[in-house]
């Protein structure tokens, strides 16, 4: 059985979005498009890659690869094998259970033939009572090809009694908790849902005489497609040539919890979110970190690439001037070389330089997007100690991760964060920095637009792993006896 290694051997000490999702409807060579919206979509899964498209001559054709999507789905030889003017399709990061052992079984899009026809699904997102749902569909003759909690959707559709697949769909979706954006395909439709709270991001897209879904509006801009506006939460559409865009509600109203986190990490900092720019908005949590923690410093450097924007906002707020004091190696990935421990001992410095003409005799402050095991933290601060830097401090640009995500981000168990078992001050101590700030999550919405902050008593914003405020109960981890903030 193939296995991967992991996605960012030299960089594990990060939150990792677990998939993205695309798909188009009428245009030529579809899977050509999907090919060029998830090669845009590859920060949101660099593990594995799938595409499915449908011609009528020739039926559902499916191609799933291990790796880029550069080293797989630009090869001629490989994408005629996908005609049709329909096709979606997937970009995955393994999920905490199983990153390491991945199967090609394990990667999306996946299908099913049902009475009217067969189906593709691509699914962004978790689903948190995905355990008690197999038990059930298991114990009632389904048999799962794979370990994603993403193929429940396709036996639930299987059981419905439904006429029509988008009514399945419906049928399924309401069966399902957590956190789900799915793109889905028929012979004749391109379907796509969000649920109910909109946690992951989905969008919609013209392009030219056709349609396309997205999980950011950076992969519209690489097909050349106009972005219409975002899937609402709790919204299915469903696209075809007859009707183009119908609209429909299945799921019972409830109060927005966008992922907040999409704002500061996991989105291309070129896509829109909520109407606003997703550069801009890391750009005002800098201005708002600056206010939050001033320090006298003589140097504001990003730890690249996604502390950039925020640095730059810090600066601009502080007066400090802003200088690249760390250089990334572009190049380093999973094709370098085998991690082996002398390798893995070299820590960042494989990914990270530092630019010791700028750094020597200053007082640094670097702005980092998140502290999650602290591991990357102790070795950067090494690095710029060793280059000669008189102080350093550290601006984090969201609060202290204490919480897991059970909605689709792959997150250490909890005891493993380092915000879940020390203070901001025992942080400081513990990576041994002259001091470290992390923004207020006040802050961070301030910072999201919302310029009252958070509203504690109903917030805006799914904002789980600050708080530990879970909009939509992980059944499966309370089975297994994680246990939830007490309330108050």
């Amino acid at each position: 059985m193939p296995q991967m290694p992991l996605a960012h051997p030299f960089d594990d000490d990060k939150l990792r979005e677990e998939c993205g999702v695309f798909g188009v409807i009428g245009v030529t060579d579809a899977a050509n498009f999907v090919a060029l919206g998830l090669h845009a979509l590859q920060h949101r899964g660099q593990e594995a890659g799938g595409i499915v498209s449908y011609d009528p001559a020739t039926g559902f054709n499916s191609a799933r690869r291990f790796g880029y999507v550069r080293d797989n789905f630009t090869k001629a030889s490989l994408m005629e094998t996908l005609p049709g003017q329909l096709a979606i399709g997937h970009v995955r990061y393994s999920t905490a259970g199983s990153k390491g052992q991945t199967a090609i079984r394990d990667v999306q899009p996946f299908f099913g033939e049902f009475s009217m026809g067969g189906a593709a699904l691509a699914h962004n997102g978790n689903i948190t009572n995905a355990e008690a749902l197999r038990r059930e569909l298991i114990d009632h003759g389904s048999i799962f090809q794979s370990s994603s909690d993403s193929e429940c959707i396709i036996h639930l559709m299987a059981r419905s009694f439904q006429k029509t697949i988008p009514e399945r769909m419906k049928d399924a979706l309401r069966r399902v908790e957590g956190a789900f954006s799915v793109v889905a395909m028929t012979r004749t439709k391109l379907i796509g849902v969000r649920d109910p709270l909109g946690v992951r991001p989905l969008v919609l897209g013209r392009a030219g005489d056709g349609w396309a879904l997205s999980s950011e509006t950076c992969a519209l801009d690489i097909i050349g497609a106009e972005f219409e506006r975002e899937i609402e939460p709790g919204e299915m559409v469903v696209i075809s040539a007859e009707n183009g865009v119908e609209s429909f509600r299945p799921f019972r109203q409830a109060a927005s919890r966008f992922c907040i986190f999409e704002h500061v990490y996991f989105s291309r900092p070129d896509s829109i979110l909520h109407g606003r720019s997703v550069y801009e908005t890391r750009r005002q949590i800098g201005v708002e970190l600056a206010r939050e923690a001033p320090v006298e410093a003589d140097l504001v450097c990003p730890v690249p690439d996604s502390g950039t924007p925020a640095a730059i906002g810090f600066s601009h707020e502080s007066g400090i001037p802003y200088g690249m004091g760390i250089i990334r190696n572009q190049y380093v990935g999973r094709t370098f070389i085998e991690p082996t421990e002398q390798i893995r001992n070299m820590g960042v410095r494989l990914k990270l330089n530092v630019n010791r003409a700028l750094i020597a005799g200053k007082r640094v402050v670097l702005v980092d997007d998140s502290v999650v095991r602290g591991t990357t933290s102790q070795k950067i601060r090494e690095m710029i100690l060793d280059a000669g830097a008189k102080e350093v401090h550290f601006r984090i640009a969201s609060p202290p991760t204490a919480w897991p995500c059970f909605y689709g981000v792959d997150t250490p168990e909890r005891e493993k964060l380092l915000a879940s078992r020390m203070s901001e001050e025992e942080m400081r101590d513990h990576l041994e920095v002259d001091s470290l700030s992390f923004i207020s999550l006040d802050g961070l919405y301030r910072a999201v637009g919302e310029a009252a902050g958070r509203n504690p008593g109903c917030p805006q914003y799914c904002d789980a792993c600050f708080s530990g405020d879970y909009p939509v109960a992980p059944s499966d981890m309370i089975e297994k006896g994680f246990a939830l903030k007490a309330a108050g």
